[in-house]
Parts: structure tokens; sequence; C-alpha cells
């Protein structure tokens, strides 16, 4: 019986010191980064336009960008990874198709993400004629998150009992019904969870939005779907490695501004999935 609980207490221990060694390095490479980049923050850097060739000036133009494709790869994707992942769990029969396509989805997730760019370049870009524009690099960056929103959301959609199914069938309830009254309410906070990892992975992507719609220099503001814009990632690529003797401030500051952004939208989602779970205990 003691050596059964010093094992258990072992392995506790163990566990609690990786997981205290993750959450070190995590909170080290933030609290390093405001200590770097947090002296380049002011309201000029937020709200103005690059200038003196991107070495002076602010980095709006970037961040507006940011936000658009984010924006349109959430539209993108969102409702496309939640249907596909209703479709699968709840009406495609379980055979060799949905394995070989739930395989697939799953590949899909550790494609390398200049794989999609290549993709949207060749199709959105080339193909279809949308040019390097927010449109293409949206439709890139929301085919880049769908195998991660559909996994996450099957895998909430799986979590639901069937016991809850059950009873509205026997309550007389369609199949959509149940889905969207009874089903997806349960799931949210899981739907949303894997949603927000989409969109921090879609906001620090480099390599698509090289190929589908990012300029070097854009200060003006987009006024269509079909505009090129600036965007953080990007922006920060440019600032370490194409402008001789860039000010390292404001490369700290940028990486930084992506940061908080990125921090915002989990911290907007973590809110939403706790509303949602305190909803359904009321």
């Amino acid at each position: 019986m003691k050596n059964r609980y010093l094992k258990q207490n072992v392995w506790y221990f163990i566990l609690l010191f990786v997981s205290i060694i993750v959450i070190s390095f995590v909170f080290g490479i933030i609290i390093y980064l405001f200590i770097k980049g947090g002296p380049a923050l002011s309201w000029e850097f937020i709200s103005q336009k690059p200038k003196a060739g991107m070495r002076e000036g602010g980095i709006l133009p970037a961040i507006l960008g940011t936000l658009y494709l984010i924006v349109g790869t959430v539209i993108v994707a969102l409702p496309i990874g939640v249907f596909s992942a209703i479709y699968l769990n709840e009406y495609a029969r379980k055979n060799r198709l949905t394995r070989i396509i739930r395989l697939s989805i799953i590949n899909m997730s550790g494609v390398p993400s200049v794989v999609f760019g290549l993709f949207g370049l060749g199709f959105f870009v080339m193909f279809l004629k949308f040019g390097k524009s927010i449109l293409a690099g949206s439709l890139t960056l929301g085919f880049l998150i769908l195998p991660v929103i559909i996994t996450a959301s099957e895998e909430a959609l799986k979590s639901v009992p069937n016991t809850y199914r059950n009873a509205s069938f026997a309550l007389g309830a369609t199949k959509w019904q149940t889905v969207v009254k009874i089903v997806l309410p349960q799931a949210l906070p899981g739907i949303i969870t894997g949603s927000v990892i989409g969109i921090g992975r879609a906001a620090g992507e480099t390599a698509p939005i090289i190929f589908t719609v990012v300029a070097f220099s854009q200060p003006n503001l987009p006024n269509s779907l079909f505009s090129q814009v600036m965007a953080l990632p990007y922006h920060l690529y440019v600032l370490a490695t194409q402008l001789p003797n860039a000010p390292e401030d404001k490369q700290w500051g940028t990486a930084l501004v992506l940061l908080i952004m990125v921090l915002f939208f989990t911290v907007i989602g973590a809110a939403i999935r706790a509303r949602v779970r305190m909803g359904k205990r009321t």
C-alpha cells in the first residue's frame, strides 16, 4: 500500500515539475517580449502608417490587415468546419469512407503551411484569378485551420452523451432539431476552444500570406476584398531580415503587438466559453 502511494506521489511531482517548466517557458517568452517590445509601444506606433522605408512611423496598416485576414478566415473556416463535424459525427455512416475522410483531415493538420500557401497561389490567385488579395489570403488561411476546427468540433460533439439525443428523439424531435437545440449547445465550449486555437495559428502564419495577400509595403488601407494588405507576421519578417539597420525596438514592438492580438482573441474565446458554461448550469 505504501509503495503504491509512493509511486503515485513520485509521478505527481514529476508531472507537476514538467508542467511548471512548460508554463515557465511560456511566461518567460511573454515577459521577455514585454521587456524588449514595451518601450516601442505608443499611440503613434499603433495608429500611424510606416514612414521612411518602414524605419519610422507605425504599424497601423499591418494591424488592420491582420484583423481583416482573421475575420475573413473565421467567416470561411468556422461554418465549413462546424457543419463538416456535424455531418461526420451525426449523419455519416461509420464505414471505411468516413474513416478515410477522418484520416485525411488529421493528415491535413500536419501539412506544412508553405504547401497551403502554394495551393492558395495556384488555385485562388492564379486559377480563380482573385489575385493577391484579402479574399485569396482568407480562403487559404481558412483551409489551413479547417482541420483543427473540424477535429476539435467533432471531438466536442462526441463528448455529448447519447442519452441527450435519445431523450430528444423520444420527445418527437427530428434529427436536425436535436443537433441544433440539444447537441450543439452542449458542444459549444469545445467548438469555441478549437476555433480559438485555429485563429491563433492563422494570425501568426507567414508563408501562406506571402503567396496570396501581403505586400512588402502597402501604407494605404484596403478598399475591397481584392486589395493587398500588410500583415504583422510578414511585416515582422521584413523588419528582421529585409531592412538593413531596421530599428530593433520596432521589431520587438511588432512582435509584442502580434502577441497581444493573439492573446486578445484567446481571452475573448475563453470568456465566451465560460459564459456558455455558466448559462448551461443555470
